[in-house]
């Protein structure tokens, strides 16, 4: 089994509440859970307005797959919000 995981960092400069935030993130997470069948959550910096870590991390049989699922997981968030991506940290085993 090969595990493929992801942490992106995004920036969204009109966040100015962590409810604002939340909904962000929230919609984010909920859209690639559902479209992808990854794990995914806010991993670091909760209490930044305008600063989101996400982590995904998927499953797979190949590091092709897993490479593909990660690539097709980021293309998704990066053409889905108006969030700048400031980082993105990958990594298969």
């Amino acid at each position: 089994m090969i595990v493929g995981t992801a942490e992106i960092t995004l920036y969204a400069p009109w966040v100015h509440s962590l409810k604002e935030k939340r909904m962000v993130v929230k919609s984010i997470l909920d859209k690639v859970q559902n479209r992808f069948n990854v794990s995914a959550a806010e991993t670091d910096m909760q209490d930044v307005h305008q600063t989101a870590v996400l982590g995904f991390a998927c499953a797979a049989g190949t590091v092709s797959q897993a490479d593909s699922i990660i690539d097709h997981v980021l293309d998704f968030i990066e053409k889905n919000t108006e969030a700048e991506i400031t980082n993105i940290a990958r990594e298969i085993r």
